[in-house]
This record gives C-alpha cells, sequence and structure tokens, in this order.
C-alpha cells in the first residue's frame, strides 16, 4: 500500500520534477543541469522535505556550475545538508565517467549523408521540446560526425544565434563542415523570415572561414516532420 501511494505522489509531480520520467522519452540531452544531477543523486533530503532536484539546485547553486561542483572535494560536498558520503561518491564517480568517455575514441562514427540521416538522429530528442534549441553538427572531411553542439537554447518562439557562437566550436574542434538544425516547438517545420535570414548570414560566415555549411535543418512533429533548407533550394 505505501508502495501505490509513493507511485501516486510521483504521478502528481510537476513534469520538470520528474527527470526519469523525461529522460526515458524525450533523451538525455533535453534534461537541465539540475535534473540530470537529479537523477545522479537518486533522493533528495527527507529532514527537510527537499526533492532530489531541489538538492541539485541547492548544488549548482553552492558551487557556482558543473566545474566548481567538479572540483569540489568529498568533504566539501558533504558540508551541503542531504548531501552524505554516498551522494558525494556518486556526483564524483559520474564525473570521472565522463572525463573517461572524452578520452575515448568511438568506435564508429555516425556519417551524414543527407538530411534524413540527421532527423533520424535528432528528432526523437527535439520534437517534443517547449522551447528552441538551436545545434550545430560538426563534420569532418568524410562528413562524419566529430561532435554535436547546443549553441542556443531559446524561449518558446525564438532562439537568439550570433553566428560568431555558432562557428566558434567548429573551428575548435577543426572541423571541415557543419550542419545546423533547429526545432520548431509548433511541431510546423516551415521556416520562418528569421530561419532564412540567419542561415544566409551563417553560410556567409562559412565561406569567410572555410566551414562548408552542408546544410540548415529544422525540425517539427509528425511525418516528414522536417525542412531542409539544401534540398529545397533556400541554401
Amino acid at each position: 500500500m505505501a508502495s501505490s501511494g509513493y507511485q501516486r505522489a510521483i504521478k502528481e509531480w510537476p513534469e520538470d520534477e520528474r527527470p526519469r520520467e523525461r529522460l526515458m522519452q524525450f533523451g538525455a540531452d533535453t534534461l537541465s543541469l539540475a535534473q540530470l544531477l537529479a537523477i545522479a543523486l537518486g533522493t533528495g533530503d527527507a529532514s527537510t522535505g527537499q526533492s532530489a532536484l531541489d538538492l541539485a539546485r541547492t548544488l549548482l547553486q553552492t558551487f557556482g556550475n558543473l566545474r566548481g561542483l567538479d572540483a569540489a572535494s568529498i568533504a566539501e560536498l558533504c558540508q551541503t545538508k542531504g548531501v552524505g558520503p554516498a551522494k558525494a561518491t556518486t556526483i564524483k564517480a559520474a564525473f570521472e565517467l565522463g572525463k573517461r568517455l572524452s578520452g575515448e575514441p568511438a568506435e564508429r562514427k555516425l556519417k551524414i549523408a543527407g538530411p534524413v540521416d540527421v532527423v533520424r538522429q535528432y528528432q526523437p530528442r527535439l520534437q517534443h521540446l517547449r522551447h528552441e534549441v538551436f545545434k550545430a553538427i560538426l563534420l569532418d572531411t568524410k562528413h562524419q560526425v566529430l561532435k554535436d553542439v547546443t549553441i542556443s537554447e531559446g524561449s518558446l518562439s525564438a532562439s537568439l544565434v550570433h553566428p560568431r557562437e555558432a562557428f566558434l566550436p567548429a573551428i575548435k574542434e577543426s572541423a571541415a563542415a557543419v550542419i545546423f538544425l533547429h526545432n520548431h516547438p509548433s511541431g510546423d517545420p516551415s521556416p520562418s523570415a528569421e530561419d532564412k535570414e540567419l542561415t544566409h548570414r551563417l553560410a556567409d560566415v562559412g565561406r569567410l572561414v572555410g566551414i562548408n555549411v552542408l546544410d540548415h535543418i529544422v525540425i517539427g512533429a509528425g511525418e516528414p516532420g522536417y525542412i531542409s533548407f539544401r534540398d529545397t533550394g533556400l541554401l
């Protein structure tokens, strides 16, 4: 009976306080830092009634950002009420896993042959978001993915992107080409006038810095659920 009551309580939480469910439905990259940290923590602080998400937010506020949290010692982490040795070591282990992964070469790079490859990979992550996310997919000379980077996260109706910020990761990674993509929370992928203007600016900057802009893809919902600027002749 206690277990059933607990399940009902979880379902009554606001959506952003159910990070495990959001991760399973939309993917890990749609979660905020606090939501991801809350999953690692597992539980909050029963003595104060803080949820895991509350505790995660407290930690991020206390240590400033992920780098500050990573730099903190076990003892320093345990000074936060609700964080004991078990939670502190879990946090340190999660950071160490991330570091080791970043230094491990990928077994097989995803090759992008066309917009369908991009949509197949990213539509499940982006189509249900309630705000715009603008990403850059960095490619090598064989159009294999080096990495993808979130350039900007915007409001329900707009995402502010500056060409300098858009190309900085590509320059740092010595990318040969880049594909930009973003989602439309409305579900309609039809490009706006702002989308078209931004695409032309990005293409111009790409020519200046020697990085080919292969495409700009707008992700919507359903089928086909996307617009490719390259395929439609807009790029």
